[in-house]
């Protein structure tokens, strides 16, 4: 027989360790000396540990193992599988964000696009013929109010804008995926927009639809421009 100190050597487990290990019922000694209180070890408990650490490496937490100790084969073997897609979409979603770290590197845009899907929202519009983005500014002089274009990519000359009006033409939204930015300060729209039609670019990501620029306030008198544009993932 070991005590905790010996078999804490043999194993490269600390004493902590194998006390908590005690603690929470996933590793009980083969005997514990009434008097002095030193735990003693010997083979299976050996064998046991080694088993532990064993499925901690393989990515299962101490409650499961717990759960898993004396189960037969076939469900241990369902839990691994389990944690080797959990495993894989922890990756897949560190790939997405080491991806989404160097294009915001590799860019001067001051901007953070995002996806999101959003609700149905019904507007009233009223069209206007504009003969240059620079034009677009001045539809929205006092917030709240909202822009709706049908741009599949950058302005370039004339297009059509639709400015939120009571007596409008109604234009009802669906529920749809966009690409969402807040214009940050000292970052004018024109450009905003610009910078997120060449995010769409590099993401292989299409207008699907009615692009919105809407232009909140808030109860302190704060503004804001919010930028949405519903997408599609483009093929080939």
């Amino acid at each position: 027989m070991w005590r905790i100190g010996e078999l804490a050597r043999m194993s490269g487990v600390s004493e902590r360790t194998l006390r908590h290990y005690d603690k929470v019922g996933l590793l009980r000694p083969a005997a514990v000396d009434a008097t002095t209180g030193y735990r003693w070890y010997g083979v299976p408990e050996l064998t046991r540990l080694e088993h532990i650490r064993g499925l901690q490496r393989l990515g299962l937490s101490l409650r499961r193992i717990a759960e898993l100790s004396d189960a037969p084969d076939a469900q241990l073997r369902q839990a691994l599988a389990e944690t080797v897609t959990a495993l894989r979409r922890d990756i897949a979603t560190m790939v997405e964000t080491v991806a989404a770290v160097e294009d915001r590197l590799a860019t001067d845009s001051p901007l953070l696009p995002r996806r999101a899907r959003v609700a149905p929202r019904q507007l009233r519009l009223r069209r206007v013929e504009v003969a240059d983005a620079v034009e677009v500014a001045a539809l929205c002089t006092a917030a709240p109010a909202t822009l709706v274009t049908w741009l599949s990519g950058a302005p370039a000359g004339a297009f059509t804008v639709a400015v939120t009006d009571v007596r409008g033409t109604t234009l009802t939204l669906p529920a749809r995926t966009v690409v969402r930015a807040v214009v940050p300060p000292g970052c004018g729209v024109a450009r905003a927009g610009l910078d997120l039609f060449d995010w769409l670019c590099r993401h292989r990501l299409s207008p699907a639809g009615p692009t919105t620029e809407d232009h909140v306030v808030d109860g302190d008198g704060m503004n804001a421009i919010v930028l949405e544009i519903p997408v599609r993932r483009l093929t080939g």
